[in-house]
């Protein structure tokens, strides 16, 4: 069994998903993968469940209704935990994180002894965005700003989703307290992993943006994120726990 595990969440991915599978197991042959599908009207979980008698080590969680993002990875964390995997990543179902990125982020984890978490940054020195307007990319860029005036954390996207978790730090994370979702999620994990004193690192990617299904992004999404930030950041000035 691969140590690694991939966690994608699906909901009406159905398009996107085989395409990003493929690319996975031809790219990273010794690859375990878990979809956690949230009920997809669109069939997605029975076009994983025809992948499955391709790839042996393609799982599939199936969960009865849209339940949010950060419910998805908390399960695939428990799930990838339960079975003893040492390294537990997040990725996109969307085609947005592309393999060849993922096998960057594995590289520079192996070269960096006690990393904890690897995000795969759009904002650092060689990190790109394809297809973004510009309103967005200010949007982003700002968000992560304010986290990292806010939260006093030197991470430069802590909203990104492309991600590589040590399971030693996900074990020291009391993962039943972390309640957010969407964005709000990826920061909180980010806040979690630097209070616990997690050696953190950022490694360029190129972000593309889907070209096919809808994006699941809304203003629900943004805003919870900023409140939270907000709160969490009062409450760092204010030296509450």
């Amino acid at each position: 069994m691969s140590n690694r595990l991939i966690i994608i969440p699906t909901y009406n991915e159905s398009m996107n998903a085989p395409i990003l599978i493929e690319r996975i197991f031809k790219y990273i042959p010794a690859a375990s993968l878990l979809v956690i599908d949230d009920g997809s009207p669109d069939g997605t979980a029975q076009v994983i469940k025809e992948l499955q008698k391709k790839f042996p080590t393609l799982h599939l969680l199936e969960r009865g209704s849209k339940s949010g993002l950060g419910s998805a990875y908390r399960a695939g964390f428990a799930w990838g935990i339960e079975r003893g995997y040492e390294e537990l990543i997040e990725m996109d179902a969307d085609l947005s994180h592309r393999v060849r990125d993922l096998a960057k982020m594995l590289a520079a984890k192996e070269a960096e002894s006690g990393v904890s978490l690897v995000i795969g940054s759009r904002w650092v020195s060689g990190g790109e965005i394809e297809n973004w307007p510009k309103t967005r990319e200010i949007l982003s860029r700002s968000a992560n700003l304010y986290v990292r005036v806010m939260l006093g954390m030197g991470v430069k996207d802590s909203t990104a989703g492309f991600r590589i978790y040590s399971s030693q730090i996900l074990k020291r994370i009391k993962l039943e307290e972390i309640k957010s979702e969407g964005y709000s999620f990826q920061i909180e994990m980010t806040r979690e992993v630097h209070r616990l004193g997690g050696k953190i690192i950022e490694v360029p990617i190129t972000f593309r943006e889907r070209e096919q299904g809808v994006s699941k992004m809304s203003k629900n999404i943004v805003s919870e994120a900023m409140r939270l930030v907000t709160i969490w950041g009062f409450k760092r000035f204010l030296r509450i726990k």
